[in-house]
């Protein structure tokens, strides 16, 4: 196996390639101070990593039932958007990484996150992968998309933003400088698409966000309509690291299809075209960061409803839950802690020996 060096070196030599004149050179430095400043930032910026050793750290892994899965799956993976009817609701809202591979990774890189984040008092190895799995079982038995209307009122009101923050997000959007260099057209298009009609007239300026897709470029379309602001996003899409490393032969990007899946009620305004995801951003669309809200994040409420959350994503198909079940009985009570203990310890070390090397 490559040093972890070696393989940010490969990975990103094959980014490069990928992505040409439109890499985000500048992102990259700033991935790499992030990745030497924790563990649990580091599993965010090294999908492909994981993607790498996870099958030779838990290779039992490698025989539980194939889905279409959420790939990228950690604690901050979760936030809220309005439906259709502008009801709020809460789940999975990044599948950059989506492919198919053994359901049992999407657990395992929750779990392995959360114990990477819990500090000295968060809960117990035993009890995190425990509440995943009941709540990934309970999903799976009846999946419902999270509303947060009615339900969930802890929830909603950790996730509502008070009147100060909504007003600093629409001004830091509104004072974004533009970049040195005009945006590619293709972005441009994208985010004409996606505001509503009669719209303002816009510049599409460069956004950097995330951790994992740093290095990828994103711009983002800000305009009056009606009297207020409205604000769209449009960033890079590429074949997800599982399928290059495991599946070379479906390089095909799956974030639309996983996204819009049965058992999810879907965000209107997240749509794919071609290597483009497009999406609205706004005061409702916002996620719980774990620097901020530890306590939420890794209660045993949230820890069960991500496990719930999970089994939505991987419910599209009916037979492939019905052998999911039969496998998690098969594989009895340790297996989730155990492995997710494993990868844990495993990301810390690599960790380590970056920041080492410098």
């Amino acid at each position: 196996m490559t040093t972890i060096s070696q393989s940010v070196r490969n990975f990103e030599t094959w980014l490069a390639g990928e992505l040409g004149a439109d890499l985000v050179t500048d992102d990259l430095r700033e991935k790499h101070d992030k990745m030497r400043s924790g563990g649990f930032v580091f599993l965010r910026a090294t999908y492909w990593r994981w993607c790498e050793t996870i099958l030779d750290i838990c290779p039992e892994l490698v025989r539980a039932p194939e889905v279409l899965a959420i790939g990228d799956t950690h604690l901050e993976n979760f936030g809220t958007w309005r439906d259709a009817e502008g009801r709020l609701v809460w789940g999975v809202n990044d599948f950059d990484d989506a492919a198919v591979m053994p359901y049992a990774l999407d657990l395992v890189r929750l779990a392995a996150s959360a114990i990477l984040a819990r500090g000295e008092d968060g809960p117990s190895v035993r009890m995190i992968g425990e509440l995943i799995l009941s709540g990934y079982r309970r999903g799976l038995e009846n999946p419902l998309p999270v509303i947060l209307e009615r339900d969930h009122k802890w929830l909603r009101k950790a996730l509502m933003l008070p009147n100060s923050e909504r007003r600093e997000f629409w001004e830091k959007y509104e004072m974004l400088l533009p970049g040195s260099e005009p945006p590619p057209s293709a972005y441009v298009k994208a985010l004409a698409a996606a505001l509503p009609p009669g719209s303002g007239p816009f510049v599409a300026k460069p956004r950097s966000g995330g951790t994992g897709s740093l290095g990828r470029p994103r711009f983002v379309a800000y305009a009056e309509w009606q009297g207020g602001p409205v604000l769209r996003e449009a960033k890079a899409l590429l074949p997800s690291a599982w399928s290059l490393r495991h599946r070379p032969e479906d390089l095909t990007i799956h974030a639309g299809e996983i996204a819009n899946g049965r058992a999810r009620c879907v965000d209107p305004h997240y749509q794919v075209s071609g290597r483009i995801l497009v999406r609205r951003l706004s005061p409702n669309s916002c996620k719980i960061e774990i620097d901020r809200h530890p306590e939420i994040l890794l209660s045993p409420t949230m820890l069960e409803l991500m496990g719930f959350e999970i089994a939505n994503c991987h419910s599209n198909d009916a037979a492939a839950t019905a052998r999911i079940l039969q496998d998690i009985k098969a594989r009895g009570n340790e297996w989730l802690h155990e492995a997710a203990r494993a990868a844990a310890s495993s990301i810390s070390a690599e960790q380590k020996a970056y920041s080492r090397a410098g």
